[in-house]
């Protein structure tokens, strides 16, 4: 049996000889984390000596579902209880409403949960998929788990106890056979892929190397839309394609960013790589129940792997510090990355690498003993995340076109160097004429078929963008019931697309309410915000939504502001309605059962 071994402890790399210990984690994820999470229970499974396969949910064939006995599902929920975009085929299939009753009743399962509880319907995905598999005959392993990414450790404090209660629950399934031990947790698992040197030229590999399901649009212009004194720099982004394009208002733009060359250059010296980061290597998968994920290239150079695909500029999950401790030489080292480690140490973790969102990077060139094996560095290194970013323009009033509308993340922590978000960063870097790939993907909100039915539009900030694509494709239809509540800080320094909304008030084709929270207070002597506007049309409202079947859409961040939106619209029809809180919060509750209300809320 091939194995590895790292001071003196092995993890095997072969478990045909134990087919009936086999496990199957499949996660959805929008950011990350549950990806960390489910790798981190497949690390786990191969310590009992399972065979373990982790795969996201849309790169698993569906259909051979019906087969798995012991599957462990990780899955995220995105804003107020919407799935993972590569959730959504799978949770399709599972509600198809010919499935058979008895459809799971070989399947042990076990669901864990991720979700913030901010929001209302915390971990609904995870719920609801738990739900379902129970439906369809599934036998429950363990109490699903709902972890809230606002507990003090994070999805850690509540996926350390979790996984424990998971692998008691299964050791009593699937007990150990006679001469296996359960490893301890300092083993290393064998590598997912190895690095061969090869003779293939970069530039042939290169059509090879564009994302699948993308798109070369040329960069037209990305010009600041804030005052150039402002606090805040927003960019106003056009991208141009040769080609017609499709999609609709409410889509989304998926672009694909890198991490900035001067990073990766430091990076490649500080792993003493600079020599061989330009020669080409052939990466292979070891490992057919490990696959490597699909975006990762199988020819490329050191420096175009940590180029475009592995992240070095993101804040460390606690997993990361687990693989350097590992490859770590210096004891002291050694010492201080155990305890980040720990469940102990989660608070100083915290407030080395989360409270100053210190970077990978800068996390490699402290711990400078880490010496970490070049066939690693998939297991390692995240992935570089594509972004999605709601379109702010209709393909009707802009063919060829994408329309974009982003805050550059720039800020300060207790660190010297500026902190800065990877993908505004790279598209600040980019020029006019520049060409990027870009996908597009199906948003969460639609408009009425019917464009008599009126709008009610609320999008703060960079909220606007899907909102610009609605009253854009609504004109052009010659809709004229919209009705947009916009909020900013200032109308002279960050009122976005404000000569739009005057151009389209002007041929009375948009009612436009704004709200300048720090203009006003200098008025009031309080803050005025998109809420408030809200209550103080509560006429406008009633008559609109109730009477006149009006469509509701809210757009932007997922901290108190759509919260705040829905009890304004609940008071107004208190208000004017003369109805219960029950009442009201059960007329929202039927306007998006019925597709009148949606939101894209984003943290």
């Amino acid at each position: 049996m091939d194995s590895l071994s790292l001071s003196g402890l092995r993890i095997s790399d072969n478990h045909e000889d134990l087919p009936e210990r086999s496990l199957l984690v499949l996660y959805g994820s929008e950011t990350g984390t549950a990806q960390d999470a489910a790798e981190r229970i497949g690390r786990e499974a191969l310590r009992y000596h399972f065979r373990t396969r982790v795969v996201a949910m849309d790169e698993y064939s569906i259909h051979t579902l019906v087969d798995e006995t012991l599957v462990v599902f990780v899955c995220a929920t995105t804003g107020n209880g919407v799935e993972p975009r590569n959730m959504t085929a799978l949770w399709r299939a599972l509600l198809r409403s010919d499935l058979p009753e008895d459809l799971f009743d070989h399947m042990y399962f076990a669901v864990f949960g991720l979700g913030d509880s901010g929001y209302d319907r915390f971990c609904w995905a995870g719920k609801k998929l738990h739900r379902r598999l129970l439906a369809l005959g599934g036998k429950e392993i363990v109490e699903r788990a709902d972890a809230d990414d606002q507990h003090y450790m994070g999805i850690d404090g509540t996926l350390d106890p979790w996984i424990n209660q998971l692998f008691s629950a299964l050791g009593e399934l699937y007990p150990l056979p006679p001469g296996l031990h359960v490893l301890p947790p300092a083993a290393v698992c064998p590598p997912r892929a190895s690095f061969l040197p090869t003779s293939a030229n970069l530039d042939a590999e290169l059509p090879h190397l564009t994302p699948s399901g993308t798109t070369p649009f040329r960069v037209e212009r990305i010009d600041r839309i804030t005052r150039a004194d402002w606090f805040q720099d927003v960019r106003h982004v056009e991208l141009s394609c040769s080609d017609d394009i499709l999609y609709e208002p409410g889509d989304v733009a998926v672009l694909y960013p890198s991490n900035a060359p001067e990073d990766v250059e430091a990076f490649l010296k500080r792993m003493k790589w600079r020599s061989i980061s330009d020669k080409m290597y052939q990466i292979q998968s070891i490992d057919s129940d490990r696959p490597l994920p699909s975006s990762i290239p199988r020819i490329t150079t050191l420096r175009k792997l940590f180029s475009d695909h592995l992240d070095i500029s993101a804040v460390p999950r606690r997993s990361f510090f687990e693989f350097l401790f590992k490859f770590a030489k210096d004891e002291h080292e050694k010492e201080k990355l155990e305890e980040f480690c720990s469940p102990e140490g989660q608070e100083d973790l915290y407030d080395y690498c989360n409270r100053p969102r210190r970077t990978i990077l800068e996390v490699i060139l402290e711990f400078r003993s880490v010496d970490i094996p070049l066939d690693y560095v998939v297991d390692v290194f995240p992935l570089i995340r594509p972004r999605q970013f709601s379109i702010a323009s209709s393909i009707k009033a802009n063919p060829k076109k994408i329309q974009l509308c982003i805050a550059v993340v720039r800020y300060r922590s207790k660190l010297k160097a500026p902190r800065k978000g990877l993908c505004t960063s790279w598209l600040t870097r980019l020029n006019a004429g520049d060409t990027i790939s870009v996908g597009i993907e199906k948003g969460t909100m639609r408009l009425p078929g019917d464009s008599s039915v009126p709008v009610i539009l609320v999008g703060p900030g960079t909220g606007v963008a899907p909102m610009r694509a609605f009253i854009q494709d609504r004109i052009h239809r010659g809709a004229r019931a919209n009705l947009l509540y916009f909020g900013c800080r200032s109308l002279e320094a960050d009122c976005h697309y404000k000569d739009d909304w005057d151009a389209h008030i002007e041929k009375g084709e948009l009612t436009c309410r704004i709200a300048a929270s720090r203009d006003q207070v200098r008025i009031t002597a309080s803050k005025v915000y998109v809420q408030d506007l809200i209550r103080e049309d509560s006429k406008t409202i009633w008559e609109w939504i109730v009477h006149k079947g009006a469509h509701f859409y809210i757009s932007g961040s997922a901290s108190k502001m759509p919260t705040a939106v829905r009890l304004a619209v609940e008071f107004v029809l208190r208000k004017e309605g003369g109805w219960s809180e029950d009442e009201a919060g059960m007329y929202v509750k039927n306007m998006e059962t019925a597709g009148r209300w949606a939101e894209e809320c984003w943290t």
